[in-house]
């Protein structure tokens, strides 16, 4: 760890415990890297909106966002990956398609994350905050990333021919399918930051559990698995750490600070 510059943190399964917050523990640990001049970063596929009761709490200097289509480095905004307003109509009419009308979807904004889920997740997840409701039967704005419930894995397969201009990945805790622009991925946001901060992927110590992942956890000089991650993440990452829900980050973060 001595010659990591970066701590890079997926949230949801990996800094953030099942009930959705960051452990004392872990926000110490932070706290004594962040001293000794190491940056601090997120990589989620959460959009910018439905993260930012812990991008308050972290102030990150790293900051990838809707799986990598929004990137900010040093609190500026360097990377947007957006599909217009007419792209993300077709999408819509695309999911509809072939998952039915009632299907439900998410679609992130650089400003807003907007649902039509039957149940309305903020009584599910308060993290998510001001979530909006929509039919999205006029959807009139320019998209980061839509995400798709697909139950059939068929269907998934007919969406993702439609859409073949996108990157889709699915969430290993349920249904639902990401679509953001072919290629824009955690992996290509690091390159971003790399190139704005003047750091080298081995440079960058990469903390994570689902298979949006694994890409970003390749990449970086320090991949780590959490200990609730899945096969595929643990397989493909250089050391497994303790869960998080068992202060697996700060464990290792204290023991490697040097």
């Amino acid at each position: 760890m001595e010659n990591i510059k970066l701590l890079l943190f997926d949230l949801d399964g990996t800094l953030l415990r099942s009930d959705k917050t960051i452990s004392p523990g872990t926000l110490a640990a932070l706290a004594a890297y962040r001293k000794k001049g190491v940056l601090i970063g997120v990589s989620t596929s959460r959009g910018e909106q439905n993260a930012l009761p812990f991008i308050e709490e972290l102030q990150p200097e790293v900051l990838i966002t809707s799986g990598g289509a929004l990137v900010k480095y040093q609190g500026e905004y360097i990377y947007k990956a957006a599909f217009s307003a007419e792209e993300t109509r077709r999408m819509i009419a695309a999911a509809r398609s072939v998952c039915g009308e009632a299907c439900e979807i998410t679609i992130d904004t650089v400003d807003s994350h907007y649902w039509n889920y039957k149940v309305d997740p903020r009584k599910q997840d308060q993290s998510w905050g001001d979530s909006i409701y929509t039919d999205f039967a006029d959807f009139g704005e320019s998209s980061l990333k839509m995400c798709v419930e697909i139950f059939d894995d068929a269907q998934a397969a007919r969406l993702q021919a439609l859409l073949a201009e996108c990157d889709c990945i699915r969430f290993s805790d349920g249904y639902w399918y990401k679509f953001t622009r072919k290629a824009v991925t955690k992996e290509q946001a690091i390159m971003k930051v790399c190139a704005a901060g003047k750091i080298q992927p081995a440079e960058i110590a990469a903390f994570g559990d689902d298979y949006a992942d694994i890409g970003m956890l390749e990449l970086c000089g320090l991949g780590i698995a959490m200990g609730n991650a899945i096969e595929e993440v643990r397989e493909k990452a250089d050391l497994v750490i303790g869960g998080n829900d068992e202060d697996g980050i700060a464990g290792f973060l204290i023991s490697n600070l040097c």
